[in-house]
């Protein structure tokens, strides 16, 4: 398994984290006590606030972001190009979606959306390498 497809898989799982981050504080709590509810979970997240909203639009932003990365690597694997910036480039972005993440949770909106930017920088990068 090449560095990238780690990475891919990585920011697959990112999505999934932020979720139980913004699900985390009602974990073990009763609904009536204001538990999370799996009966009806997106209206439970979309009443959060503070840092669990922020951890539920940071999971929304990373599915978003997911498919230009994975179309970014399958464009720079139809060019082969060098497996070596392919996996740096990757690298990139996983750095950049982690810090995006952190940022978003720490309420930092300037610092996130340069991160958010480097972060489709490499993804945009990838179409071009080959």
């Amino acid at each position: 398994m090449t560095i990238a497809q780690l990475c891919l898989l990585a920011a697959c799982l990112l999505p999934i984290g932020c979720a139980a981050i913004a699900k985390s504080r009602g974990f073990g709590k009763r609904r009536r006590d204001g538990g999370f509810d799996n009966s009806r979970p997106r209206d439970w997240l979309a009443r959060q606030e503070g840092w669990q909203a922020r951890a539920n639009a940071a999971q929304a932003n990373s599915w978003e972001a997911l498919p230009v990365f994975i179309a970014g690597l399958f464009v720079a694997g139809q060019h082969q190009a060098a497996q070596a910036t392919v996996d740096a480039l990757a690298l990139g972005f996983v750095a950049a979606r982690l810090a995006y993440i952190g940022l978003y949770l720490a309420d930092r909106a300037w610092l996130r959306s340069l991160l958010w930017t480097a972060g489709m920088a490499t993804c945009v990068a990838l179409f071009f390498v080959g």
